[in-house]
This record gives C-alpha cells, sequence and structure tokens, in this order.
C-alpha cells in the first residue's frame, strides 16, 4: 500500500466568481440510456509524496468511459479545456450534446465556454453546493481513488504513470459495470456502434 500522507487537501472548486454560469439541463439524468447525450466532467487532487496534482477528467453518460482527461500541478483554467479536447479529439463530430460540470471557475472562464459552444456543446453546470448533480464524475474519482489512487504516488511521475494505466489499461476496457450490463465501458460503446 502506497504511503499516505496526512496534509491539508486542497480545494477543487473555486465557485466565489463572478463569471456566467450555465442552468442545470442535464438534472440527474444519469441512465446510459437517456436519450439526452452528456458529458460530465470534474476535477480531484490525486497525491504524490512531492505534491498534489489536479485530475480533470471528461466522462460520457451513454457509456460511462474516461473520454479524456488532463493532470497538472496547478488548476489553471486550460486544464479543464485540455481534458475537454482530449475528449473531444477521441470522439469529433459529436454535436448538441450537453457538457455537464460544477460551477467552478475554471469551467465558467470564457475561454473554455467559446471552446465547448464553438464545438457545437451546451453547457450545463450543477446547482449551488450540489455534488449530486455530477454524481457520474464523482463516482469515477471515488472508484479511482479506492483502486488505483489509494495513497501518496512516490512521485508525480508515478501518478501520471498509474492514473494513464488505469485509465487506458482497466477502466476503460475491462472494468464491469453494473449500469452497463456488467459490460466494460468500452465494450458498451462498441455495442452501441453496433446497434
Amino acid at each position: 500500500a502506497r504511503h499516505t500522507e496526512y496534509r491539508a487537501r486542497p480545494r477543487t472548486t473555486d465557485s466565489a466568481h463572478t463569471r456566467p454560469l450555465a442552468g442545470n439541463l442535464l438534472a440527474r439524468r444519469f441512465e446510459v440510456t437517456s436519450s439526452t447525450p452528456a458529458w460530465v466532467s470534474d476535477i480531484t487532487y490525486i497525491a504524490t509524496r512531492e505534491a498534489w496534482l489536479y485530475l480533470a477528467v471528461v466522462l460520457s453518460i451513454q457509456t460511462r468511459q474516461v473520454l479524456g482527461y488532463s493532470l497538472s500541478d496547478r488548476m489553471p483554467d486550460d486544464l479543464v479545456e485540455q481534458a475537454f479536447l482530449n475528449a473531444w479529439h477521441r470522439s469529433p463530430g459529436e454535436r448538441s450534446v450537453l457538457f455537464h460540470s460544477d460551477r467552478g471557475s475554471q469551467y465558467a472562464s470564457s475561454d473554455f465556454r467559446r471552446t465547448i459552444t464553438q464545438l457545437g456543446f451546451v453547457p450545463s453546470m450543477s446547482r449551488k453546493a450540489n455534488c449530486w448533480d455530477n454524481a457520474v464524475a464523482e463516482s469515477f474519482f471515488a472508484t479511482l481513488k479506492n483502486e488505483e489512487a489509494t495513497g501518496s504516488y512516490p512521485t508525480k511521475a508515478d501518478a501520471h504513470v498509474g492514473i494513464a494505466n488505469y485509465i487506458h489499461g482497466f477502466y476503460n476496457p475491462i472494468r464491469r459495470h453494473s449500469s452497463l450490463g456488467n459490460l466494460s465501458p468500452d465494450n458498451y460503446a462498441r455495442t452501441l456502434m453496433a446497434a
């Protein structure tokens, strides 16, 4: 087991800003069979013995796949933009998809809102102080921290390798989900494409 350090946990959501907010258009429609295509995103912290890292992820509601992610030493606005662009490059051509997040300043930045709307996505945000409105992303982080990031990584480089291996080598291709009929996200996505 990795050594767990007891230090103040960083905050990942700064909602005390004056940037424009989007309404909660997703409205907790988390079922994989939902007719409303949606991606969800959130930020969490990852402990290493060198420093904290911040992980932004983008998941598909319909397949539960981690479509994109980004790791950084800090939480600049482009942390979430890079995660989104990584997801979009994996699934280009998506249009009229809800992009749901919390009310964090990164998601409310003018550059990020411009990026997602120019690519045909519709912004949606959780209600104030309501983490259940983004339960799919929160659930992924709980799973990640229970199965992979269970303590502090020795180095930031180890965290990058561990997170990449978990997402690409286990979570998407192998890990079964009851909401997907006990298929992995990648296998479930293949069944949707074949249908």
